[in-house]
């Protein structure tokens, strides 16, 4: 898979996506990083630390967001994008929901589009990718975590975000999934998502996944935010078993270690391409 400039062997190797946040209310980080000189900081550091894509958000997702405007969203991401691409070579995802942040987000520079409502939220986000021919990242979300039996219907809304992905006539080779860990679920369901990865390679799209310092991890150690750097790794070893192409996390060296141990013992052709300092 082509990103930006960069080729990604998605089929044999398991990439990591660092988190820049440029929110002042985010569930962990939010307020660190919302300035552009400490934003560029830390993702020298995080791709320092063996980051492959720099995952730039303008809007708190956590429980029980605040939804801003389009503007106020363009705004905060837009001066980001364009100061990382301009530093630093490396692509950059533009984590948002919205196809006219997306436009803005993409003529700044960003190379990936990562929707968390998984095309289902704004009619014209398709569009949007699929003009730009650039990759996405969908994620499984619903509004609430309502299910009768949720492998089934979780396996049903991503076909449905697949439909709607051919639909707006975005290419096989762009698109990514993401089971949602966190997203539309209680947490025996948020289990389930990370124990059941493999039913995803029923869509045959590199899939990735994103546990960092979640709820899911904070009620099963029973720690803050703060403290779930490992419990985010022991996430990170099942997906390289499960053969993901991306973990999305906010502590990227611990990430690309845990990664590049475990793909030595599995014996696998590549390792993480690049090593941690």
């Amino acid at each position: 898979m082509q990103i930006g400039n960069r080729e990604f062997d998605t089929k044999n190797n398991t990439y990591v996506m660092g988190i820049l946040n440029v929110t002042p209310d985010s569930f962990s980080d939010g307020g660190r990083y919302n300035s552009i000189d400490r934003a560029l900081a830390q993702a020298e550091r995080m791709m320092g630390e063996g980051a492959d894509i720099i995952d730039i958000g303008g809007e708190s997702t956590r429980p029980g967001y605040t939804m801003i405007s389009d503007e106020e969203e363009t705004d905060r991401v837009v001066p980001v994008i364009e100061a990382v691409k301009a530093r630093f070579d490396i692509p950059v995802s533009l984590d948002t929901y919205k196809s006219r942040v997306a436009q803005a987000g993409l003529r700044a520079g960003a190379d990936l589009i990562n929707d968390i409502w998984g095309l289902k939220y704004d009619s014209g986000m398709g569009r949007v990718i699929a003009e730009a021919d650039v990759p996405c990242c969908l994620m499984h979300n619903r509004e609430q975590a309502d299910y009768t039996d949720f492998e089934t219907e979780w396996c049903e809304d991503l076909a449905e975000t697949v439909r709607l992905a051919k639909q707006a006539g975005i290419r096989n080779d762009r698109i990514i999934l993401d089971p949602g860990v966190g997203f539309g679920k209680t947490y025996e369901n948020n289990l389930t998502a990370i124990r059941c990865l493999d039913k995803l390679s029923q869509f045959g799209y590199p899939v990735l996944l994103g546990t960092s310092r979640k709820s899911v991890i904070g009620l099963t150690l029973d720690v803050p935010a703060d403290e779930r750097v490992i419990g985010t790794v022991a996430t990170t070893v099942y997906a390289v078993t499960c053969g993901c192409a991306f973990v999305r996390v906010h502590d990227v060296k611990e990430n690309v270690q845990a990664i590049r141990m475990t793909q030595a013992i599995l014996g696998g052709n590549e390792l993480c391409s690049i090593k941690s300092k």
